[in-house]
């Protein structure tokens, strides 16, 4: 990550209940232009409630987030047109190609054919889908599968990008591959990713947010955690913050 000013992301005491339930609590939060951020916890920590706030998939409870300067309450038209996301489901049309996923993403981006196509083209390069263009999703690896939603939320070209998950169920291999793709395509965009591998959020974020029951306990570099929590190490770190009954 260069050195930016630029908050892209800001929270301020933004919370998401249901019901009696309290998802998210009071989160506050800045992550900067050209970062790669995580969000770091076990299931139910918060993360994709917290995703799905700032992709405007869900309307806070209460509090207030912003998205390249815009209101995800007030300008959510805004929002969408600046970011992209890919779910812990991949969502992937499966009886369509490879190639006519894409091209139908791009076609709710863009108006012009060439441009469809250029983009359509550009996206099978980058991931370097030519051996799978024309199969079926359906007929796809996880790991392919993966690839492809990410693929399809990078092909209108935002600048922010959200992670939920991405590697989710994949083998090591799977996992070891997809993190080489997340590191080619992070130059000029910003990514907030969401998961729960420790040498996940060790081997890709600039700096790294630990969500527990809905709060923030520890935000900074790794090497910032670590002092935090006085111990070496993620997991360590993790543990000593979130609590053993949190452990991964």
């Amino acid at each position: 990550m260069t050195e930016r000013s630029f908050e892209m992301i800001k929270t301020t005491k933004l919370t998401k209940k249901y019901g009696t339930k309290t998802a998210v609590d009071g989160l506050g939060l800045c992550v900067y232009e050209g970062e790669l951020f995580s969000l770091l916890g076990v299931n139910g920590a918060g993360k994709t409630t917290t995703i799905r706030m700032l992709s405007c998939l869900s309307k806070p409870t209460s509090g207030e987030a912003f998205v390249g300067g815009y209101s995800v309450k007030e300008a959510p038209q805004e929002v969408k047109k600046i970011i992209g996301i890919s779910t812990q489901d991949t969502a992937v049309a499966e009886r369509l190609t490879v190639r006519e996923n894409l091209r139908f993403m791009a076609s709710l981006h863009y108006t012009d054919k060439a441009k469809i196509e250029e983009r359509t083209d550009e996206m099978i390069q980058v991931f370097r889908f030519q051996e799978v263009e024309n199969q079926l999703a359906k007929t796809l690896s996880g790991g392919w599968q993966r690839k492809l939603s990410i693929a399809m939320a990078l092909i209108g070209d935002p600048k922010v990008l959200f992670l939920d998950e991405p590697t989710l169920g994949l083998d090591v291999l799977a996992r070891r591959e997809l993190w080489k793709m997340i590191e080619r395509i992070k130059e000029h965009r910003t990514i907030i990713l969401t998961t729960h591998y420790m040498e996940e959020a060790e081997a890709l974020s600039d700096r790294i947010a630990i969500l527990q029951n809905g709060r923030l306990k520890a935000l900074g570099t790794l090497q910032e955690i670590e002092e935090k929590a006085g111990v070496k190490g993620l997991e360590n770190a993790f543990v000593a913050i979130a609590g053993k009954e949190e452990s991964l």
